[in-house]
């Protein structure tokens, strides 16, 4: 995680996100990456998926990038030959039509890490992992429903609002524009919007540790080894004698953010084992 006081501009039912295991989580990641203000201008690496998706690097060889008129272009998503319905999970479906708006949307950002990482882009396995996915959002959804959780049309607007607020957005209207440019048709968004505020109540109720102080400690340090590693060692002193990187904030100081983060993975973790032992137990069957 960036070693900063200012606030990460995600919105605060990103607190939830299931970023590397369901799509609403990460759905509503995007929106707060591709907001204005500073949305953007910050990500912390808790696992979320939180670059700006237009954006496109250069793939690297060793430590070294690709000369700049080496860089190769952006493949575009392949999507000809999604079936009308990609999975029905216990009799629900997952069309073809949600998965391809999904899939569009997050391509930039998987196609650029396998630019990065130099790995060869395999699109069918991508498709198979994002169905998988979008499975294991479904029998999340399915569950909190069995509990009795639910979502009326003022928790999704209250959400929306929130969603835009903390995403830097001048109202919900500016959100649905963004989704709009990344592929998700209003309706989409608003039927995501209900899962993520069932899925946050259904969360509440899980028996999830605090934060210890020893685990907040120890993501401090860790924190602390890796940006001085970044930096090179120690800071080098600039004119006047002053160091030219800025101070290191204190553990105090960071506390909040480290809570957060630790709590968030506590989260994850607990519904990654919630989606398998749903899983065990589902009728489900994905036909990509």
């Amino acid at each position: 995680m960036p070693l900063t006081t200012r606030s990460s501009a995600r919105f605060s039912t990103s607190k939830k996100l299931l970023t590397s295991v369901a799509l609403v989580g990460s759905l509503f990641g995007l929106a707060a990456c591709g907001g204005g203000g500073d949305a953007g201008g910050s990500a912390e690496a808790d696992g979320s998926q939180g670059a700006s998706a237009g954006a496109s690097q250069p793939a690297s060889e060793g430590a070294q990038a690709a000369p700049e008129d080496a860089q190769p272009s952006m493949p575009e998503p392949d999507v000809e030959n999604v079936p009308d319905v990609v999975a029905t999970v216990n009799g629900e479906e997952i069309t073809g039509e949600e998965f391809t708006a999904a899939y569009q949307a997050q391509f930039p950002q998987m196609a650029m890490q396998s630019q990065m990482s130099g790995q060869e882009m395999n699109q069918d396995e991508m498709k198979k992992q994002l169905a998988e996915s979008m499975v294991g959002t479904e029998l999340l959804v399915q569950d909190a429903a069995e509990q009795g959780h639910s979502a009326n049309e003022e928790d999704v607007n209250a959400f929306l609002e929130e969603t835009a607020k903390a995403s830097g957005l001048a109202s919900v209207d500016e959100l649905m524009a963004t989704f709009e440019e990344q592929g998700y048709p209003e309706d989409q968004v608003r039927t995501d919007a209900q899962k993520q505020v069932m899925l946050d109540k259904s969360i509440e109720e899980m028996d999830i540790p605090d934060p210890s102080d020893e685990e907040l400690k120890k993501l401090y340090d860790s924190s602390i080894a890796a940006q001085s590693e970044a930096q090179g060692g120690a800071s080098a002193p600039a004119e006047g004698g002053e160091s030219a990187q800025p101070e290191t904030p204190s553990f105090e100081e960071l506390k909040p953010q480290l809570q957060q983060q630790v709590k968030s993975q506590k989260e994850n973790e607990a519904l990654t084992q919630k989606m398998g032992e749903l899983r065990e137990g589902a009728d489900v069957e994905v036909k990509l």
